[in-house]
């Protein structure tokens, strides 16, 4: 077998029990690795039910096929489990030495189970996995961690660390590496902090198998030089996602406080022109040539990388309107391990309560140093904290006075950093990702504005579930980075070729977007498996999109319609092939080769023909 190790390296850090799984070419070209080996491995091993942050509950981090062969943005690893944010999948990916690294330790994916009496790491290099004491790590930041092992374990080893934020299990924590880059939104960060596990530490000295070398090369070589030829390369270079400020600006997009509004009045000085002006460098993931981190000093004279999604919700979303003092929160959130995205949403709930006066804290919008101050009482769990740290959703429950109105999530996971409230198909894509409320499966809200903003038809869900099929199914599980097809129009066809000259096996787009329904609906099984049913209301966007209109610019007074909305989500069920309820149907499973998931559906819902 070429392209894939055939291994699965796996821990058990209650029996301090280290194996080797072997896997075949079936289970390789059904669910390609990544996302796919995840939600396989979770569906067929966790037991139904079980309490995310417990000892059962498994922690994956995958690769796919391509991860760490020299072709463009082949450095990523997803990492998964179920979440305990959302009681259902979660998963993430990152940039990261350790993708590379663990390829050429010979695995495809590690499997950690259990829980360690005392903190620890994982230290593995090639064959060799050991489980470490890290006494001295605990409590550290997840840039303090990083830099404690490179120094004894070497500066090119692969790192992933959690944050105070993971050993504190808030429900958010994510997982870190290389400074700045963070993977594992529904909390995977959480799940890690109650195994005890502080880090993962990777060394690699093999050769990853592949079946056709020199034309593997050529084409890699071939695809870096056409990726730095086309337009767009340049700027793209200069201001990354960081572009995206002016852009969300302009089509009242830009969420901002609390996603009430689409425009911000100084969304300039947050903007990818302003970062230009303090940028001093940047940093990429292997094997990558659009090197999208912008670094820059932040107000307390740090580095930081800055990109769209965290200067949205911890700028424009509380209401933060310098540059330094959001970098700032975006550096600490990333040294402490807690989501960005999350974060921000939480703490712009949290000014929304104190100015409703459904808490006793005065946190004013804008107010950096409040921000800044609750940040930390979310990490560590204190005051206020202690409720925030458990996501929107749970903390509307807790507060009450109507706030569930204004709980910008969707399953629990917090809406990333585009307001819906005149984009319904990019409402749909949120809605409707199987992880909860994020862009990175459906990023539709750039052809919706081009195209048909305000318009309702089936053409809408068929763009999210090609998208879907895209982003969510094929790049999550080939575990490769979208920015080169999405920024600059670099082919799919590309990696088909790559996929041929590495696995000797020709795939079509057609078959892989097999691939991905399959991963999609082994999903949504999951889920339904896990919330013990499922209804309409599941996948619906957060209701301030259908509440309250916008109050300013040029979309003033539009919002969501909910007959439109429904209309368009029965659209995409049957799309799908999913009953009205957002159920797959036994022929779609069957279809699918999904046969095995039948029976344990059955003894939660009524499947239909």
């Amino acid at each position: 077998m070429f392209g894939w190790n055939g291994k699965i390296l796996r821990i058990n850090l209650s029996l301090s029990k280290v194996s080797i799984q072997k896997f075949n070419s079936d289970l390789a070209l059904s669910f390609l690795g990544g996302r796919g080996f995840a939600i396989k491995i979770l569906w067929d091993e966790l037991p139904s039910g079980i309490d995310p942050l417990s000892p059962e509950n498994k922690l994956i981090l995958a690769t796919g096929p391509l991860t760490g062969l020299p072709i463009p943005s082949s450095g990523k690893i997803v990492v998964a489990s179920k979440s305990p944010l959302t009681g259902g999948y979660g998963d993430g990916n990152l940039g990261s030495v350790a993708a590379t690294e663990l390829r050429k330790a010979g695995y495809d994916a590690i499997v950690i189970e259990g829980k360690a009496e005392k903190p620890c790491y994982i230290n593995i290099e090639d064959d060799f996995t050991e489980v470490v004491n890290a006494d001295d790590l605990w409590g550290l930041t997840t840039f303090e961690c990083e830099r404690k092992l490179k120094q004894k374990h070497g500066k090119n080893v692969g790192v992933l660390t959690i944050g105070p934020a993971g050993e504190n299990l808030v429900k958010y924590a994510n997982i870190l590496s290389q400074e700045g880059r963070a993977g594992g939104r529904p909390g995977i960060g959480a799940v890690m902090g109650s195994k005890k596990l502080k880090a993962i530490v990777i060394r690699g000295n093999k050769d990853i198998p592949v079946a056709n070398v020199d034309d593997l090369k050529r084409l890699g070589a071939d695809g870096y030089a056409n990726i730095k030829s086309r337009e767009g390369y340049d700027f793209w270079r200069r201001q990354g996602t960081m572009m995206t400020i002016e852009w969300s600006q302009e089509n009242s997009v830009l969420p901002t406080y609390n996603f009430r509004e689409g425009v911000f009045d100084y969304a300039k000085n947050i903007d990818g022109y302003t970062m230009e002006k303090i940028k001093i460098s940047q940093r990429g993931c292997p094997y990558c040539n659009m090197i999208c981190g912008n670094v820059v000093r932040d107000s307390e004279d740090r580095y930081v990388e800055l990109d769209y999604e965290n200067v949205a919700m911890l700028g424009s979303n509380i209401g933060v309107g310098d540059l330094n003092l959001v970098s700032t929160l975006n550096r600490l959130a990333d040294e402490y391990g807690v989501d960005t995205i999350s974060v921000g949403n939480v703490i712009g709930f949290a000014m929304e309560a104190s100015e409703r006066k459904l808490i006793s804290e005065r946190i004013e919008w804008g107010d950096y140093k409040a921000a800044r101050e609750l940040m930390i009482k979310i990490v560590n769990r204190e005051d206020i904290g202690e409720i925030l740290a458990e996501g929107v959703r749970k903390a509307s429950e807790k507060i009450g006075g109507g706030s569930y109105e204004w709980a910008m999530h969707v399953k629990g996971l917090e809406i990333s950093a585009y307001n819906c409230h005149t984009a319904i198909a990019m409402a749909l894509a949120y809605a409707t990702s199987p992880i909860g409320a994020h862009h990175k499966d459906s990023w539709v809200i750039s052809w919706e504005v081009k195209t048909d903003r305000f318009g309702v038809n089936r053409g809408k869900a068929e763009k999210v579930i090609e998208l879907q099929r895209i982003r969510g199914g094929v790049f999550e599980s080939l575990t490769l980075c979208r920015f080169p097809w999405i920024e600059l129009g670099f082919e799919l066809e590309w990696y088909l070729k790559y996929l041929k000259a590495a696995t000797g096996v020709a795939l079509t787009m057609d078959e892989l977007y097999v691939i991905a329904d399959r991963i999609y609906n082994l999903i949504r099984a999951f889920w339904i498996r896990e919330m013990g049913g499922w209804s309409r209301e599941m996948d619906w966007p957060p209701q301030r999109w259908f509440n309250n209109p916008l109050t300013r610019g040029p979309f003033k007074g539009e919002k969501l319609d909910r007959s439109a909305y429904s209309k368009l989500l029965s659209w995409y069920y049957e799309l799908r092939g999913w009953d009205e309820n957002g159920i797959p149907r036994k022929a779609t499973l069957k279809q699918l080769g999904l046969d095995y998931t039948i029976e344990k559906l059955e003894k939660t819902v009524n499947l239909t023909p």
